[in-house]
């Protein structure tokens, strides 16, 4: 049996309930209260909500270390020569050098137009470009890693040379290899470091910050038939175990982000189940990035619309993951995305202004 501290109850400021309210992650979100989740296996067993006051009261070992964790700030990233801050959300812009993804497959599979496009996103504001040279949609067949090199190399190059921040998005240690030589200063891999045995220690010796997804099965059949005893808790172990692993190779926890998997081996309703417990994932101590942007989710709730017609439910997501306290939100839709939360945190500015 375990226990697990979800917060709940989020308040505009702290101001007034001194010893009331905590701070998530460091952010500009306050929380009034807890979900304390008993969980037995695979599955809660019971829930119990709590003031911070009575879960004071209750705090043993386990519970200090995760409230440590939930309220402790997060460290900038360093990301070469730039600084990225994580007391408020950041976004990640999306570039994929591929013919078949299943938002902008082919778009951008000249490298030069693919360089171009991120260098506009970075221009409206993405924080990091996240560079993937390999379709990981649903039904996608793995690419050879010299291909997907050939993809990623001139793109990464080309920012890289231009001053952006730069993502790979691989599951290879060769093409986390030669990127990072490209310039790439950090590695999202959607498998956690499980798909190339050789990708953790490689991770560990590039010695940049590493981004550990949640994924049940391959790509080509992940969501055929995606199953959970209780997908929040799953996720949360599975989690848990995969930043274990990644210490035990050589990636130091302070490098370490995670991502739930949104639409990776998951329904509709696992999806949106994480998304309403994602304050959860701060007790693991690492910065949260949200992926949901243009998911087929987000279609399944709105008549099916096609990916280029999803950009209002990947707004309402990105405002759900800034709410919940995550700190980078990865989006196709730079511009708007950054509208959004810019509107987002005016909103928590004004609410964190005392009052004269």
């Amino acid at each position: 049996m375990r226990t697990l501290i979800r917060p709940t109850a989020f308040v505009d400021s702290p101001f007034g309930h001194d010893g009331q309210v905590a701070r998530l992650a460091g952010g500009l979100n306050w929380f009034a209260g807890v979900e304390l989740l008993e969980i037995d296996g695979n599955r809660r067993s019971s829930t119990n909500l709590l003031s911070i006051e009575e879960l004071q009261s209750q705090l043993d070992d386990d519970l200090s270390t995760q409230w440590e964790r939930l309220t402790n700030p997060r460290a900038p990233l360093s990301l070469g020569d730039r600084t990225i801050r994580l007391d408020q959300p950041q976004v990640m812009g999306i570039v994929n050098a591929t013919p078949d993804s299943f938002s902008d497959g082919g778009q951008f599979a000249d490298a030069g137009d693919a360089a171009a496009a991120g260098a506009r996103m970075s221009e409206a504001g993405a924080a990091i470009i996240d560079v993937g040279g390999e379709s990981t949609r649903p039904g996608a067949q793995s690419v050879w890693e010299r291909d997907e090199i050939e993809r990623i190399d001139p793109v990464i190059r080309q920012l890289a040379s231009g001053g952006v921040a730069v993502s790979i998005d691989t599951r290879k240690a060769d093409v986390m290899t030669a990127a990072v030589a490209a310039g790439a200063r950090m590695i999202n891999d959607v498998s956690a470091l499980t798909y190339d045995e050789r990708s953790a220690k490689t991770a560990a010796a590039a010695g940049v910050p590493v981004v550990l997804m949640h994924h049940q099965g391959a790509p080509e059949t992940m969501q055929q038939n995606p199953r959970y005893d209780d997908v929040v808790v799953e996720v949360y172990l599975w989690l848990e175990e995969r930043i274990a692993a990644a210490e035990a190779s050589g990636v130091d926890r302070s490098k370490i982000l995670v991502d739930i998997g949104f639409g990776f081996g998951k329904t509709v309703a696992h999806n949106l189940e994480l998304m309403n417990h994602l304050a959860l994932y701060h007790s693991l101590g690492c910065p949260l990035v949200i992926g949901a942007s243009r998911k087929r989710s987000i279609g399944a709730l709105s008549n099916e619309a096609p990916p280029g017609e999803r950009l209002g439910g990947s707004l309402a997501l990105a405002l759900k993951a800034a709410e919940q306290g995550a700190q980078i939100v990865r989006a196709h839709d730079v511009a708007e995305t950054v509208q959004a939360l810019k509107i987002w945190r005016g909103l928590r500015d004004q609410a964190l202004t005392p009052r004269a």
